[in-house]
């Protein structure tokens, strides 16, 4: 949404079309409804700087609110106009005569200059391979995919989970269920979720002086920044945020056998640290279970702990994440040799500047190998990379040219800095397993440092990095999806 937005205020005119496998924009936000959900990043942060929002109900914003604030967006700025909602895209491949890409979607077939992959990383949901799960009579649903149809109320639930999403759903679903078993496989380290209602007074202000929410913004990017230095810079400084995260722990479970289960064995920051504030409650309510032994196998009627022991259940609710390091739009496209994304990248994700793969001309990844952030808001690193493709479309105007192709010692340099870089950082010393580490045991996920930085590395197009191309073939551009034909279209 962002280079989208981005073009048309730069070109009202510009040839943009955007597919949507969904019915609605919104991505994450579309998607998620589970009961709780919400933003654990603040508000100010979390939307875009040219689309400030002065009405956001809480400082760390509810899914339904942000959903609504981006669709409100799409409509400001003529996204809408240009969107083909109920599309999914099944294939696209580079021709290198033509300087093309030939997209195969789900509405019919068309060609574009520019390909723009905007899928999220966290976006497709998995679920584990539980021996058994095939067999089980009873509900089941992953957290992405709540089932608002399924009424747990008075249900014996197993939830399959203890990270972000089910920190929040666990504490909402509880009150309702007659038995709730939690199994957990790894403690997460938690914080005080520092969240609070901000009153019509308080949203009058910001309407009436909306330069206060650009210097809210500036003061939290600030505060947020300095996360870096814990994280990835100087991590003795990481002791404090364990005072606060054991402080807190022991604040809430008195109980010195519960306080053991869920203390992590690992380096805070290690993992995402998770924001909340009844989760501990919920976990010492008399029909709620913690199971950290995990989960073995799934019955007709039940689960099963690693230990042997079955508990019958009604349903199944997995809060198991998502495939961010094996993103599935990978496997869709095929660039100039016809391997796809994903063979080239042979399970570890890479590319240039989080953006551009060599092989690929004309393809630009948002939210891309290590662009994910531990620390801030991931809507300042999609602006940063709006900027470099938009800065790239001009500089292709500009210079005539119709294709640029990333080199590969530029991704080869840029991976190995990105690599040194990260060698010292929580997430690769930390000791923990997590979804920053792809199958090769590389982190592809994280930014390793400040995220200013990366916006002064994506300010500009650098086209000496890359290769220029111009069409041998005729100007075969247009579109067949949608009901406007078009000589040049981008998505």
């Amino acid at each position: 949404m962002g280079v989208t937005a981005r073009v048309l205020r730069e070109d009202p005119s510009a040839d943009v079309l955007v597919i949507e496998r969904a019915d609605d924009v919104g991505g994450t936000w579309r998607d998620n409804t589970y009961p709780g959900v919400a933003c654990d990043v603040p508000t100010s942060l979390y939307s875009f700087s040219f689309a400030p929002h002065s009405d956001w109900s809480h400082t760390f914003a509810r899914g339904p609110e942000i959903h609504r604030y981006l669709r409100g967006v799409a409509d400001d700025f003529g996204i809408r106009d240009r969107l083909v909602t109920g599309c999914a895209l099944l294939g696209a491949q580079w021709d290198e005569e033509r300087c093309v890409w030939d997209v195969t979607t789900e509405k019919g077939d068309l060609t574009c200059r520019v390909l723009v992959a905007a899928t999220g990383t966290l976006s497709t949901p998995k679920l584990p391979a539980v021996p058994g799960l095939d067999t089980f009579a009873g509900h089941t649903f992953h957290s992405a995919t709540w089932d608002h149809d399924y009424d747990l109320r008075g249900k014996r639930v197993a939830v399959v989970g203890t990270g972000a999403s089910a920190i929040q759903f666990v504490p909402e679903i509880a009150p309702v269920t007659s038995q709730l078993h939690v199994f957990q496989r790894t403690p997460a380290w938690v914080i005080p979720r520092m969240d609070r209602t901000r009153g019509p007074i308080e949203r009058w202000f910001y309407r009436r002086a909306p330069w206060t929410l650009e210097a809210q913004r500036g003061a939290i990017y600030a505060y947020r920044e300095m996360y870096v230095e814990m994280m990835a810079k100087r991590p003795k400084l990481l002791s404090i945020a364990h005072t606060i995260a054991t402080g807190f722990l022991r604040l809430k479970v008195r109980d010195g056998g519960l306080r053991k289960r869920l203390t992590p064995g690992y380096t805070i920051g290690c993992k995402r640290m998770l924001l909340s504030n009844d989760w501990y409650d919920t976990l010492q309510r008399p029909d709620v279970e913690l199971v950290d032994s995990g989960l073995a196998s799934i019955t007709p009627t039940g689960v099963v702990d690693a230990v042997g022991r079955e508990r019958e259940v009604d349903a199944i609710v997995f809060g198991t994440g998502f495939t961010p390091t094996e993103p599935p739009v990978a496997h869709l496209l095929r660039g100039s040799d016809g391997r796809t994304l994903a063979e080239r990248w042979g399970g570890s994700p890479r590319a240039y500047r989080g953006t551009t793969m060599a092989g690929f001309p004309n393809l630009f990844l948002m939210y891309g190998p290590n662009t994910n952030l531990g620390h801030s808001s991931i809507v300042y690193m999609l602006e940063s990379q709006s900027a470099y493709v938009e800065s790239a479309l001009r500089e292709m105007t500009r210079r005539s040219v119709d294709a640029v192709d990333v080199s590969p010692s530029a991704v080869d340099e840029w991976n190995a800095s990105l690599d040194a870089d990260l060698a010292g950082t929580v997430w690769n010393t930390g000791g923990c397993s997590s979804w920053y580490l792809d199958a090769s045991g590389r982190n592809s996920a994280m930014w390793p440092t400040f995220t200013w930085k990366f916006r002064k590395a994506t300010a500009a197009f650098d086209i000496e990095n890359y290769r220029t191309m111009r069409a041998r073939g005729g100007p075969d551009v247009g579109r067949t999806v949608g009901s406007t034909p078009s000589e040049k279209a981008a998505i």
